[in-house]
């Protein structure tokens, strides 16, 4: 399937400019690009998750993918050996540069695709009364998809971020540390992984996708 939108790192300045001024909109994926998620998933699970949802919006919608942000505000994940983090006014900031510089180029239409929890709170108060600002978190998105998840308690690296991680990148997960023992503060994880499978993650992804794409229609419906 020819993608409808494309990946801004694909395109020419040339290119971007022309795109910037025909009105096209700009999704901006937010996941960590290092971050704990258990002993059994890498640190890039979030970025590859961001990486997925931009990739199926764009597959759906002619709009222009941003560069995954990977970093951002994960105060609980300090402790994990190789997590990174930033304070919730430097992710701030961080983001409204970012923002800006599009803004700069004539860009009129931005959506935030945001995989944390954390970094809810930063990003909401960084979009209160702005407009051209769209906000769309991911907790709140594949909710179609929720009754193929049979333990729903945790809510990291459990069974809904491991099935999405056996259909992104099956090689990653450590399938033999799959187990649902400890509390957070000496795992990283919360929940059950042991019941995660690719189909279902295959599934949340493509109702995610399902949301993110009919919530971006709603606020520009000529996208197309």
């Amino acid at each position: 399937m020819t993608a409808r939108g494309v990946w801004l790192e694909d395109l020419t300045w040339v290119e971007a400019k022309a795109r910037f001024e025909a009105g096209a909109a700009v999704v901006i994926p937010i996941g960590a690009a290092s971050k704990a998620h258990g002993p059994h998933l890498p640190l890039k699970t979030d970025a590859l998750t961001a990486r997925a949802l931009g990739q199926g919006v764009i597959d759906r919608i002619d709009v222009v993918a941003a560069p995954v942000v990977g970093f951002g505000y994960y105060p609980a994940f300090t402790a994990f050996p190789g997590s990174q983090h930033l304070t919730a006014e430097t992710f701030k900031v961080l983001l409204r540069e970012l923002v800006g510089n599009f803004r700069a180029h004539g860009v009129t239409r931005i959506a935030l695709i945001n995989t944390g929890v954390s970094t809810e709170r930063p990003i909401d108060e960084l979009a209160a009364g702005q407009a051209d600002l769209l906000v769309l978190h991911m907790r709140v998105m594949g909710q179609a998809a929720e009754g193929l998840i049979e333990n729903r308690e945790g809510g990291h690296a459990d069974e809904r971020e491991t099935s999405v991680m056996l259909a992104l990148d099956p090689r990653g997960v450590r399938m033999d540390r799959l187990r649902n023992d400890g509390p957070f503060e000496a795992t990283g994880a919360t929940g059950d992984p042991t019941r995660a499978t690719s189909f279902k993650g295959e599934r949340l992804l493509a109702a995610r996708v399902d949301d993110l794409v009919a919530a971006l229609k709603k606020r520009w419906p000529d996208l197309g």
